[in-house]
């Protein structure tokens, strides 16, 4: 058997909301090198991604990959929990 080789982009970010059902908020920050400035800037974007067991809370590193349209603003889906939040 062969491997098929996917396209689909891989981020990972922190769980800003999961008030919604079976859909999460994820932040990821990215860092780069300014062009002229030479200065490292971080800039950060949000993406709903989708959990279909409701198993992420705020503060848990998730990893999230690109997926077909799920609803409006839905275009990713929850591929693992990297580390979970400490619950108080």
């Amino acid at each position: 058997m062969s491997e098929q080789k996917s396209n689909k982009r891989i981020l990972e970010g922190v769980v800003l909301s999961n008030k919604a059902d079976k859909t999460v908020v994820v932040q990821v920050e990215r860092k780069f090198l300014h062009p002229q400035y030479r200065k490292t800037v971080r800039s950060h974007k949000k993406y709903m991604a989708h959990d279909e067991a409701n198993e992420c809370n705020i503060g848990d590193t998730v990893r999230i990959i690109e997926s077909r349209p799920l609803s409006a603003r839905k275009r990713w889906t929850l591929q693992s929990i990297v580390t979970r939040s400490e619950q108080l």
